[in-house]
């Protein structure tokens, strides 16, 4: 890959995403393999899709105690692109589910039965949806699968399974 210096400026991703680059960044590259940007040496950064995101923010369950835009459950912060801090770090946000994983794991195996998997991917796509207003307007009750939005429903009633 070839080096180049680049002065400390934002650089614009997938989905509007920005990230602040420093002064001896590799020029970003995709990786023809994965489709992959190249960031440096070895590190790939997922594509962030929004669109995708908004898919699997309902189908992995997510939505069963985050909102987004008064859709979904309410255990947990709301996850509206209004409210998130910009620029958005997208290793920030997952740092931050990572201080939350022991409460988000005991409420998954409550309310679903097990904890959520989730692929690096999956996570940039879902990361890259709650940062997307645009995409947030979408999101409807109607994305959220018949098994969830029953669950939910549950949820919402007060009744356990």
């Amino acid at each position: 890959m070839k080096r180049r210096a680049i002065p400390r400026r934002k650089v614009t991703l997938a989905a509007g995403l920005t990230f602040m680059v420093g002064a001896t960044a590799f020029a970003q590259q995709t990786n023809p393999q994965s489709g992959m940007a190249m960031m440096s040496d070895g590190l790939l950064m997922p594509k962030m899709n929004a669109a995708e995101g908004r898919k699997l923010f309902a189908a992995k369950g997510c939505v069963m105690c985050h909102s987004v835009n008064g859709v979904g459950g309410e255990d947990a912060p709301t996850l509206d692109a209004a409210t998130m801090p910009l620029p958005m770090n997208p290793f920030e946000f997952a740092a931050r589910m990572w201080r939350g994983a022991p409460a988000m794991i005991a409420m998954q195996k409550d309310e679903m039965g097990g904890q959520i998997e989730f692929t690096g991917a999956e996570l940039a796509d879902i990361i890259a949806f709650v940062h997307d207003p645009e995409e947030q307007t979408r999101f409807t009750v109607d994305d959220i699968p018949a098994e969830m939005a029953a669950r939910l429903e549950k949820m919402e009633d007060g009744e356990a399974d």
